[in-house]
């Protein structure tokens, strides 16, 4: 999302690359680019120009280390700022009570039935136990979609085909939660299409009657400086607690993310990406600001693979790497786990230097697909036993998979590759191996 952000902020710092000091002259054209980088991103004008009037500041105030350039002390500089800009610290969800409340709200496209979905798999991970109150009373098929999603995540709906009281069915809905034992209610709520007063009577209906422990502004960060004037409105009207960012995955510039915060003064505490119900983070400003400069975010990274990996799914895998067993049922159940991780350029984004790197690169979101169909083409006991594919066999598995045998013969390749590398892996960490016999020199 922040793609150009980012270039726009690289090419300001190299007005400070090669110079040999800081200087009023060649930060005030720092500055200059910095400022304009971030109104071109659609960041709210009285914001940027207060942000980079502080970035000014610190910069002339601090002394140029021998081992520190100029332009790697802006960006460190600009890191800080950006990062108590958007918050400063992560900021948690309050999940008081029994049952705890949570309030959904947001216009219509804002994704706050997806992000419903996404939060309650959330929850449900720390082993909580959810129910969904469905409450949009009004758009065709919304409770179906709100079932749906939450069948996908393994959750309970609760729901009244007759009801068209929102008030009375989200009422209704934590009176079961306490008598079911559930632990968290998340109410989603109608959204409009265009702010409107029927609506915002309704939400402070919903919110005084039901006294939730957290209320949720849902935005579609793609809206840019619409969705900051929408969180002010809702604000004044049901003072929510937090926002949600929507759709950072899209093709927008990203102003909201750095403006909300500042302009509404309320956290964001969730940001989404793609429709996959494991495409929900927390927001840490520290790392968006990481993303912003091109720096990755590693932590992020491989927090998202230790929620999406089953573990002990990967202690057999290694088990049966260590026997040199590894099989292509054991490769499908990899690709299933690193899909769960959610948008692969988003992935990608996280790895330090390899976004930047990777910015023009368009990466295929269904490039897995071939390698599913050519694997689940193969029969039980080709899959279990790779050896025994043939080259009549592998023309069977390209019919059957709709692909050439050329592609067949390539994965054939590469996994009988990745096989030989594990084995030789297993030689060299194994009891007999090379790097255990150094381990034990000298002992």
């Amino acid at each position: 999302m922040f793609d150009n952000l980012s270039n726009k902020l690289d090419r300001a710092f190299k007005t400070l690359k090669g110079q040999g000091s800081i200087t009023e002259i060649n930060v005030a054209q720092t500055i200059k680019e910095v400022r304009r980088a971030l109104v071109d991103a659609d960041v709210n004008y009285k914001v940027a120009k207060t942000v980079t009037d502080k970035i000014k500041d610190e910069a002339m105030g601090r002394d140029v280390l021998i081992a520190v350039s100029p332009g790697q002390l802006m960006v460190k500089i600009v890191h800080e700022e950006l990062t108590q800009l958007m918050g400063g610290e992560k900021q948690d969800i309050v999940l008081k009570g029994d049952p705890a409340v949570i309030l959904i709200a947001g216009l219509q496209g804002s994704g706050k039935t997806t992000f419903t979905g996404k939060l309650a798999n959330f929850l449900k991970k720390q082993n909580r136990s959810v129910l969904i109150a469905a409450c949009d009373v009004y758009r065709p098929a919304a409770i179906d979609q709100v079932k749906v999603l939450a069948e996908q995540v393994g959750v309970e709906v609760y729901s009244e085909t007759d009801n068209k009281n929102p008030v009375q069915i989200a009422q209704n809905a934590i009176e079961f939660a306490k008598r079911n034992n559930k632990k968290v209610v998340i109410i989603d709520t109608a959204g409009r299409l265009a702010v409107d007063e029927a609506m915002m009577r309704e939400i402070a209906d919903i919110k005084n009657a039901i006294k939730p422990t957290e209320t949720l502004f849902v935005v579609d960060s793609m809206t840019g400086q619409d969705a900051v004037n929408t969180a002010k409105t809702f604000n004044e009207r049901i003072n929510f607690d937090g926002v949600v960012l929507t759709k950072l995955d899209g093709d927008s510039r990203g102003g909201a993310a750095l403006s909300i915060r500042a302009v509404v003064e309320k956290p964001i505490k969730f940001i989404s990406t793609g429709e996959k119900m494991e495409a929900l983070d927390l927001f840490y400003p520290d790392r968006m600001a990481q993303r912003i400069l091109g720096m990755g975010d590693v932590i992020s990274l491989v927090e998202r693979a230790q929620q999406s990996f089953d573990e002990e799914e990967a202690r057999r895998i290694n088990q049966k790497i260590r026997k040199n067993q590894f099989n292509f049922d054991d490769f499908l159940s990899q690709l299933e786990q690193i899909k769960k991780m959610g948008d692969i350029k988003d992935l990608v984004s996280m790895i330090p230097g390899i976004g930047k790197a990777m910015k023009d690169v368009e990466i295929d979101e269904n490039a897995f697909k071939p390698i599913e169909a050519i694997i689940k083409s193969m029969t039980k006991e080709e899959r279990a036993n790779p050896d025994m594919i043939s080259g009549s066999r592998r023309n069977r598995i390209a019919k059957g998979s709709g692909t050439t045998i050329q592609q067949v013969n390539n994965l054939m390749k590469q996994f009988n590759d990745m096989r030989k590398m594990m084995k030789n892996m297993n030689k060299m960490t194994g009891k007999g191996g090379a790097l255990s016999k150094m381990k034990s020199f000298g002992r």
